[in-house]
């Protein structure tokens, strides 16, 4: 069966979503502002949520439609067949988001589909009420200059959540934007990479699962693998394929530096539970004394910023010092995110490559530093 699904993505990064998902099989591949589209079988919702590096959860699509009124969302969402997914016992919560839509107040449109799916599901199970005790198919909506988005999630908890990170320092940078990161850096299977501010370890993390390709989901549960009808049999075959086709080869090292003890401690407890001990390293240094000993190394790091952990003279003076300590060299790269636009002026040389990106909700530019 070929069902509609739709990946939601931080802005900036809906072209690296599109190429991984038709990398591993989807159909149909389309790229929108914020989300890729596209279609695939039940072992496509099992491979990209177990695989997707970038995308943030994994929907299926039930339909698209335009409503002004609340009669016409009560409609819409009604003449959905919600009973090839939704059971008579089922549970199907609903959350969602409206945006420059006359149907402003989401609360309203949270009771309104609510309302519209259990009137078409009673009137199929031929039922007065629903029990709502068994299976979670939960609902979400996106209501944007009063276009109707309807889909149901197959993740649960959303893909940035590896398993890796129960403990965080202060202001990490999600797991989705740093493996987004690494790709615009270019890591490969014999890449050495290192961060200068690695706080909790999260962009040496996924800089290994990309060089290794290890799946980020492989270790954590998801919301389809719950339901009746998924099979078993599919969700083994793609955890097999996922293991099979990790590098256990690869050359890949890290090594992370920060001032903060307790950050390095939290960072070496998440590389264990990654199951990556062994290839990154920590060290306490300040950015002042940072060198680098090989020939080739990537260098990726999200420095602290005013927004973030210090004001805006304090992160400049940073930004100064990384000038003066990541020299020019064949064999080195450079990446480095920030919020502040001034960033290139206090570092001392133009970026080879910019990349506007969202670390959360704060606008940020990834500078990319290609050339020795």
């Amino acid at each position: 069966m070929m069902i509609n699904m739709t990946a939601p993505c931080m802005l900036g990064v809906e072209g690296i979503v599109a190429q991984e998902l038709r990398f591993l099989g989807a159909e149909n591949v389309r790229a929108e502002n914020g989300r890729v589209n596209f279609c695939g079988d039940f072992d496509i919702i099992a491979r990209a949520n177990i695989c997707s590096r970038y995308s943030e959860r994994i929907l299926i699509e039930m339909g698209r439609f335009t409503a002004k009124t609340f009669e016409e969302l009560f409609q819409g969402v009604k003449a959905l067949e919600w009973e090839k997914w939704i059971g008579k016992y089922d549970k199907f919560p609903v959350k969602g988001r409206s945006l420059s839509s006359q149907l402003s107040s989401v609360p309203a449109c949270q009771k309104i589909i609510k309302k519209a799916i259990a009137e078409r599901l009673k009137g199929k199970y031929k039922v007065s009420w629903l029990e709502e005790s068994g299976e979670l198919f939960q609902i979400q909506f996106l209501i944007m200059k009063n276009s109707v988005l309807v889909m149901i999630d197959t993740s649960g908890n959303g893909l940035h959540k590896r398993g890796y990170r129960e403990i965080s320092t202060e202001a990490p940078i999600k797991e989705t934007l740093a493996a987004a990161i690494a790709d615009l850096s270019h890591v490969h299977s014999n890449s050495i990479v290192a961060d200068p501010f690695c706080g909790s370890g999260t962009n040496l993390i996924e800089a290994a699962f990309k060089a290794m390709n290890i799946a980020p989901g492989k270790k954590r549960d998801f919301t389809f693998k719950h339901w009746s009808f998924f099979s078993e049999k599919i969700w083994d075959l793609e955890i097999e394929k996922a293991l099979s086709e990790e590098r256990k080869n690869s050359e890949f090292r890290g090594f992370g530096y920060d001032i903060d003890g307790k950050a390095l401690k939290i960072a070496e407890e998440n590389v264990i539970k990654a199951g990556l001990d062994g290839y990154i390293r920590f060290e306490k240094r300040d950015i002042r004394d940072f060198s680098c000993g090989f020939d080739k190394c990537i260098i990726i790091t999200n420095p602290p910023y005013g927004e973030r952990l210090l004001d805006v003279e304090q992160a400049q003076t940073l930004y100064k010092i990384m000038g003066e300590r990541f020299v020019k060299r064949n064999g080195m790269s450079y990446t480095i995110i920030t919020p502040d636009e001034d960033f290139e002026k206090i570092f001392g040389r133009r970026a080879d490559k910019r990349r506007k990106l969202y670390n959360g909700m704060i606008k940020c530019q990834v500078y990319i530093y290609f050339k020795g």
